[in-house]
């Protein structure tokens, strides 16, 4: 997990405007960031939950002026929300009997993904990194493409929510 923030989760500081320490209370009694747009998707015994998410991603990077992009930064930034997605639902499938939810939310700087289950693991990157060795490579490739990553427990209550945070384009 990202120990690199000097301040909770979502809260990117004092000049973080419309996503700052307060938010939208969750059942645990921390705070989501507030965002200026969000986008929730029950994905909870859902099939084909990877590419349902990447798609619901996709469509709310239209929806946000993401896509279509007018530069290839701006595409390749799209590019990472969308793989960031599909590593953390990939991980819930993979190790925590699947999703529950897919939240993303966005203001003008930065974009948070969410993605919630019920499984008790502690996501990780795989230490030492093994490039050229087939999977174990998905929470390396989401720590590399984003701002910060984290999980979130609710103390008592059964499952996690893996949190991710990437750069808005510029």
């Amino acid at each position: 997990m990202s120990t690199t923030r000097p301040y909770p989760p979502g809260d990117r500081g004092p000049e973080a405007g419309v996503c700052g320490a307060s938010g939208e209370a969750r059942d645990d009694g921390s705070a989501r960031p507030a965002a200026r747009q969000a986008r929730r998707l029950n994905l909870d015994g859902a099939s084909g939950v990877v590419p349902l998410a990447r798609d619901f991603a996709r469509q709310a990077l239209y929806a946000w002026g993401w896509l279509p992009a007018a530069t290839a930064d701006r595409r390749a930034a799209a590019e990472d929300v969308l793989l960031v997605v599909s590593e953390l639902v990939t991980n819930a499938c993979l190790h925590a009997e699947g999703p529950d939810e897919l939240w993303i939310g966005c203001d003008s700087k930065v974009l948070r993904v969410e993605v919630s289950d019920r499984g008790s693991g502690q996501p990780a990157p795989r230490t030492p990194h093994r490039a050229g060795r087939p999977g174990g490579h998905g929470m390396f490739i989401v720590q590399r493409l984003c701002l910060d990553w984290g999980v979130l427990r609710a103390p008592g209550v059964a499952g996690k929510t893996v949190w991710a945070e990437l750069g808005a384009p510029a």
